[in-house]
């Protein structure tokens, strides 16, 4: 039995841009460890695998190294996918049931909205290394659930933070979110993700990383709605709206390409 696996391309408007992930709607539950190698086989820093189940999809991702409890571009994917391939009506949500909870999708236009939990980062003092790690100073450190979240002087110093990935590997956290306010009208705020510990660099687009920047961003400018902006070398849009204990991101997603896996799952 061969396995449909899909490519997407989550929030971007165009192929070969945003962050790519790979997406297997699965016809049954598969071990963990298969399905961690195909992540790493994939290579990509999401694979997600879905499983019907009632009440909506249960939904995992992983990294090429690890299963990760959030991933935000994965699940745009994984929603963009059920649409595409008819495993949802157009107009269906999508739901999905996760380690973090029930997560909702739904197509508004061009954009896909999803409901995800907030993850309000609280003031915190840099482990000792983090700063040194990532070649910066700050003007506000922060730590929610899964990462810390260094806020930095301008967008011109965030674009030009050149990590040493050894080091920053070491931080007890997943990631760490650098952020400052946006130089372009265009954004609210701008961002970058190194999660070095799962195995991931640099995350292009990291969905997840937006529930604690979306509260952190609310307070200090004062908007319930904004536009980030994350500065990687592929780059990706992501709208935010916070409310009570839940943040809304909105994306948009290209598919880019699409086979089967040979080996089927075990």
């Amino acid at each position: 039995m061969t396995i449909r696996i899909v490519q997407v391309d989550a929030f971007t408007n165009r192929p070969f841009a945003g962050n790519p992930a790979a997406v297997c709607v699965l016809p049954r539950a598969a071990r963990a460890e298969w399905m961690q190698d195909v992540a790493r086989e994939m290579n990509l820093s999401e694979t997600a695998f879905l499983v019907a189940e009632e009440g909506g999809y249960r939904l995992r991702w992983f990294t090429p190294a690890t299963e990760v409890d959030l991933c935000g571009h994965a699940t745009l994917a994984s929603a963009h996918v059920l649409w595409q391939d008819g495993h949802l009506r157009p107009g269906a949500q999508a739901r999905f049931l996760t380690i973090s909870g029930q997560l909702l999708a739904d197509r508004r236009g061009e954009w896909i909205e999803m409901d995800f939990p907030v993850t309000v980062p609280q003031p915190a003092d840099p482990p000792r290394g983090l700063l040194d790690a990532l070649g910066c100073g700050a003007v506000r450190v922060a730590r929610s659930r899964f990462d810390y979240l260094i806020e930095v002087e301008s967008e011109e110093i965030l674009r030009s933070v050149t990590p040493d990935f050894t080091a920053l590997k070491t931080t007890e956290a997943r990631g760490v979110i650098v952020t400052a306010r946006s130089a372009s009208a265009d954004f609210d705020f701008v961002s970058r993700f190194f999660a070095p510990a799962v195995g991931v660099d640099e995350d292009p687009v990291t969905g997840s990383a937006h529930c604690a920047l979306a509260p952190y961003w609310s307070a200090a400018l004062g908007k319930r709605e904004m536009v980030g902006y994350q500065a990687s070398a592929r780059g990706g849009v992501v709208r935010v709206r916070s409310h009570a204990d839940r943040v809304i991101l909105a994306g948009q997603a290209v598919t880019v390409m699409s086979g089967d896996l040979l080996h089927a799952p075990v």
